[in-house]
């Protein structure tokens, strides 16, 4: 089987043919000549200012408008619920202390499970497996001080050698609770969960697979380890979460692909939380505020449901992207829900626009799925985008003016910053989204020529050779694309260029800034691209072809 992991784009992007570069030169009088009189309107601006990297336009596709993260209820509301909580206040104070009895409990016989045990990456032996069932008759009575005074399940858990991998949708803390008392599997946790008080411990004695979703190596070895450990009927089955994250249940979103690419089958398993008054998912919800809610409620529904098993196709061959699709379609045609393409990523943008108090936060979602396989980009460099964005000032909607836009970039109002701006309002309104910039940010900065570009902008800027620009040759270099800048707003630019504040733009900082500033390339397409058409053969197609 390839050796795949888990950035693969879902389609290859190679070509067989190289690509033929075409270049359209402008006539530079016409292009960026300025008027004193003239009134920029960003709104009927036409001319693409990036079509000399490869670039043939934007699309954007339209917001979405389902939001997988949000609890419906996120405050006590209404009499009944005053009502109920009161009642059950002496309730909760037993349920507290019978969850606390039980998780000591549960805490000190795993502690002497694990005591003395050195060969972890060999399966647990067998006695110390069977003192594990103590700890799972805790998580059963913990489960019960939580509410769940009973849980219906359908369908029947499949052989672990049927089936070595299970996955679930997630949607509460509560879902692995369950797993660990109903087959005490082997899980796939984040790394951060082993510094956890009590849990961290509790879980390493499931031998859990420990990954750094940021990282690829990290990524790759826990693929390895989930294969090793699958393929093993010593250890027990592995259990992961596909979506990465909780959601409320009503829809499913993408799906990871770590489960899918060792080629085992696997049985879906799906949970519910049927409620009226209050919804159990781990939403815009503190877990102290989910703990005390499910503690003050007469009783908690649970439903588990175990799906036929899924196998591989092509005699265990099948592509991991086409195998989680089969599986996800199963699970979302058994939860009677719609899948999306939002990710974890969509939850870091969330959290960063709740931090950062905006009002609508869910309207910087920008599923994610669909961004990284569309431009390769990571969930870290959208909230890198994010900043940058928000650094706008967006209005109550999230929506960005033209004037907002070139304040950040330290642009002043003229023909190329009437084109940047249009590029990205595809709507032509006057205001761009989160979103679109994301889009046309990505797009700019995924173009064949964007990279070869930057590093010959370097050079042309760097008209003394000393691998470093000053601020004025970066000034000679910008009145070519604006010759009315000003001394004080081309200081503005370089400070975005001079990251380090030492005076001077070195290399490294120049790409890096461009990376992170991608539009900014715009600003020297008059050095890359030359009026005459001997010197673009020179200055561009022999640097870059």
């Amino acid at each position: 089987m390839a050796n795949r992991d888990l950035e693969s784009p879902l389609l290859s992007s190679q070509l067989s043919d190289p690509p033929h570069i075409i270049l359209k030169v402008h006539d530079s009088d016409s292009s960026i000549q300025q008027s004193n009189n003239h009134k920029p309107n960003p709104n009927t601006s036409s001319r693409n200012p990036f079509e000399f990297i490869g670039s043939d336009g934007l699309s954007v596709p339209p917001p979405s408008t389902l939001d997988p993260f949000r609890n419906e209820t996120p405050n006590i509301e209404g009499l009944y619920e005053v009502i109920k909580i009161v009642i059950c206040l002496p309730i909760a104070i037993v349920r507290l202390v019978l969850f606390g009895v039980c998780l000591a409990t549960g805490y000190v016989a795993t502690k002497i499970a694990l005591l003395g045990w050195k060969d972890k990456h060999n399966p647990m032996p067998k006695w110390r497996s069977r003192l594990m069932w103590v700890t799972r008759g805790c998580t059963r009575c913990i489960l019960f001080s939580f509410g769940y005074h009973w849980i219906r399940r359908k369908g029947k858990l499949a052989p672990r050698e049927i089936a070595p991998i299970v996955v679930s949708n997630h949607v509460s803390y509560i879902d692995p609770i369950f797993y660990f008392f109903e087959f005490f599997p082997t899980i796939v946790a984040a790394e951060s969960h082993d510094s956890m008080p009590f849990v961290g411990t509790i879980i390493r004695a499931m031998q859990v697979i420990y990954v750094d979703r940021f990282s690829p190596s990290s990524r790759r070895l826990a693929v390895t380890e989930i294969k090793r450990k699958a393929s093993c009927g010593r250890f027990p089955r592995v259990l992961l979460f596909p979506e990465g994250t909780t959601t409320n249940g009503r829809v499913l979103i993408s799906f990871q692909l770590g489960a899918f690419i060792p080629g085992y089958a696997i049985q879906p398993i799906i949970v519910r939380y049927p409620h009226v008054h209050f919804d159990q998912s781990w939403g815009n919800v503190s877990l102290g505020m989910l703990m005390f809610r499910m503690f003050t409620q007469f009783h908690n529904f649970m439903e588990v449901e175990y799906l036929p098993i899924v196998s591989p196709l092509d005699n265990c061959k099948e592509n991991p992207s086409h195998f989680a699709k089969r599986t996800s379609n199963a699970i979302a045609s058994a939860l009677n829900v719609v899948q999306t393409n939002h990710s974890y990523g969509d939850l870091m943008l969330l959290m960063k626009a709740s931090e950062l108090k905006q009002e609508k936060p869910s309207s910087y979602m920008v599923e994610m799925a669909k961004v990284e396989s569309l431009f390769h980009i990571s969930s870290l460099e959208a909230v890198n985008f994010l900043d940058k964005f928000l650094s706008m000032n967006p209005d109550a909607s999230g929506r960005v003016k033209f004037n907002d836009f070139l304040r950040a970039f330290r642009l002043r109002t003229c023909t190329l910053s009437e084109e940047l701006f249009g590029f990205l309002d595809v709507e032509k309104n006057g205001s761009i989204t989160f979103k679109q910039f994301l889009y046309g940010s990505a797009h700019v900065m995924k173009r064949p020529l964007f990279q070869q570009s930057c590093e010959l902008a370097f050079a042309q800027c760097d008209t003394r050779g000393h691998n470093k620009i000053s601020e004025q040759e970066l000034r000679d270099t910008i009145r070519h694309a604006i010759p009315d800048f000003d001394e004080d707003e081309i200081h503005e630019l370089f400070s975005i260029f001079d990251m380090d504040g030492d005076g001077s733009v070195s290399k490294d900082n120049f790409l890096c800034c461009l990376r992170q500033n991608p539009l900014l390339i715009a600003l020297f397409e008059p050095c890359l691209v030359h009026k005459d058409s001997s010197q673009v053969g020179q200055g561009i197609l022999e640097e870059i072809v």
